[in-house]
């Protein structure tokens, strides 16, 4: 496993050059999904949302991390043929690779305008500057993942970091296969095709509670409080929950803020808020 890990990770020696990070004008869109160790086995769930991806009308390619290289390739190529909107996919190892992928396209400027991994692994490559939108969903409970990525210095697009640890019923061998992500997702590969939304760029960390649904923004966008403002109110507001602007902003509900406050509220690229 520490080989295979040691072998991804020196896909990405080189350092990324500085890369656009939109959407291809145009409309096409393709999705490469990457199942990780033994993925025939344990991460059908890449299988399940390629069906469901396609089923939307999007095109999608589904194979292991162990093709990392050659999916690269081969999307570097039919970039260069006809260029289209790229978004990478992977879980556990899988999620290793959609950034090792994502870094090959860097190294040849081309954006990725999506990038999103499964409970990735501890050991993991930084998140390359050519993606637009990165999306890290894991559980620190993990032990085949667990894979917390940071925010890299400087990098550019908009960065969101979901822990499911007050889940108990997530874990490695299921978190790919959860039909509200998949359908989130969807959503959000869709909404690819219109390269003029904007905001939420702040990166955002979350870890959500037992009792919530996951729900998956692409950031953080500041919201000036205004005298007599409390959090409930900003929440309410941009309908959001209560819970993440509390956690974002290290403030507890129903604690006055004062007029002026910098609000931190998470949101998506498209929102009509974040425009």
């Amino acid at each position: 496993m520490l080989l295979v890990l040691a072998g991804l990770a020196g896909m990405t020696a080189s350092p990324a050059r500085a890369q656009s990070t939109g959407a291809a004008a145009g409309g096409e869109v393709r999705v490469y999904l990457f199942r990780g160790f033994l993925g025939l086995a344990f991460s059908r769930g890449m299988d399940r949302l390629g069906e469901r991806i396609r089923s939307s009308g999007v095109e999608a390619r589904v194979t292991g991390f162990e093709f990392c290289s050659g999916a690269a390739e081969d999307a570097i190529g039919d970039y260069r043929r006809r260029p289209f909107t790229i978004a990478a996919i992977g879980h556990s190892l899988g999620g290793v690779c959609a950034l090792s992928f994502s870094e090959k396209l860097a190294d040849e400027n081309i954006p990725v305008a999506l990038a999103v991994t499964f409970d990735t692994t501890r050991i993991h490559p930084k998140v390359p500057n050519n993606i637009g939108r990165y999306i890290n969903v894991f559980t620190s409970r993990s032990v085949l993942g667990a894979g917390d990525v940071q925010v890299p210095k400087g990098f550019r697009g908009s960065f969101a970091s979901y822990n499911l640890v007050k889940h108990y019923d997530v874990n490695h061998l299921n978190i790919e296969k959860l039909g509200a992500l998949h359908r989130q997702l969807i959503d959000k590969i869709l909404g690819l095709r219109d390269v003029s939304g904007g905001g939420a760029a702040l990166p955002i960390r979350l870890k959500v509670p037992a009792d919530a649904p996951i729900e998956l923004w692409d950031g953080g966008e500041i919201v000036q409080a205004q005298a007599g403002d409390t959090l409930e109110s900003i929440a309410a507001a941009r309908s959001v929950p209560l819970w993440a602007v509390s956690q974002l902003n290290s403030v507890p509900p129903g604690q006055p803020l004062s007029g002026g406050a910098q609000i931190v509220v998470p949101g998506s690229t498209g929102d009509p808020g974040s425009r």
